[in-house]
């Protein structure tokens, strides 16, 4: 059963050297700023923990992974500042996992959507259910996939990121998303990826974890320009999310 609480709940569990961050929204494990914020912090906290060497992200329930931007928050926001700020929430989260001296292991059990996916791009390693669907869903709402664009195209490429947010509303199966490089591993089941996830987590935290943080710095060396990039895309969504067409897009979509 998922949290029931409006800002979102996350959770940190310790097994050996494997830490397991696990974050929930009753609206499909969306993101409220708040939640992002404590993300953020958590992953910088775990990031210079000595007694870990490897974190799994995952989310709560069986159903979604995630549903992106807070729907709520979206129609809440009244200014450049306010839409600035909200977007620069997936921008920190992105860039600390970015920065991370800790190998990130995702779990996607189910469907993601926009920032989510911009989530699973930024993990070092993704464990995924053949439930797991992903889509880009933000141009039909008047904004773009901009802060999480970078994390995307690094790990799928160009032209995956192009067919994905230019179809917005087609979902794209995850066998298709583990051929184009966001997924490593896809099972049939839940139990059978948790079970390989588990194996392969405790297996790997037993690696120097100097020489995991090493390589992990040369698997992201072309990123070193983030912190400006994801910033700058943040106030360009901030001012799209103002616009007319958003607002009227949203608006829909509460009805």
């Amino acid at each position: 059963m998922g949290t029931n609480r409006e800002n979102g709940s996350l959770y940190t569990t310790f097994d050996n050297k494997v830490a397991t961050v696990e974050f929930g929204h009753p609206a499909g494990n969306s993101f409220v700023a708040e939640l992002l914020g404590r993300l953020t912090k958590e992953i910088n906290s775990l990031s210079e923990n000595k007694d870990i060497t490897v974190i799994v992200l995952r989310s709560e329930g069986n159903r979604a992974f995630c549903g992106g931007a807070s729907f709520d928050e979206l129609t809440a926001i009244q200014n450049l500042e306010e839409g600035t700020l909200f977007f620069s929430g997936f921008a920190h989260v992105i860039n600390a996992m970015r920065t991370c001296k800790k190998v990130i292991i995702g779990r996607v059990q189910g469907k993601t959507v926009g920032g989510g996916v911009g989530l699973a791009a930024a993990c070092d390693y993704v464990f995924a259910s053949i439930d797991a669907s992903v889509r880009l869903s933000e141009l039909t709402i008047g904004i773009a996939p901009l802060v999480i664009a970078p994390a995307v195209k690094r790990k799928m490429g160009t032209a995956a990121l192009s067919e994905m947010s230019l179809s917005p509303t087609e979902w794209k199966n995850a066998y298709w998303a583990k051929e184009k490089g966001l997924f490593a591993k896809v099972f049939d089941s839940k139990k059978e990826m948790d079970k390989e996830l588990e194996y392969f987590s405790q297996k790997l935290s037993t690696y120097n974890p100097e020489a995991l943080q090493k390589w992990k710095q040369v698997l992201w060396e072309d990123a070193d320009h983030w912190d400006g990039l994801l910033t700058d895309r943040a106030a360009i969504s901030g001012t799209l999310v103002l616009s007319d067409f958003t607002k009227k897009a949203l608006a829909k979509f509460k009805e």
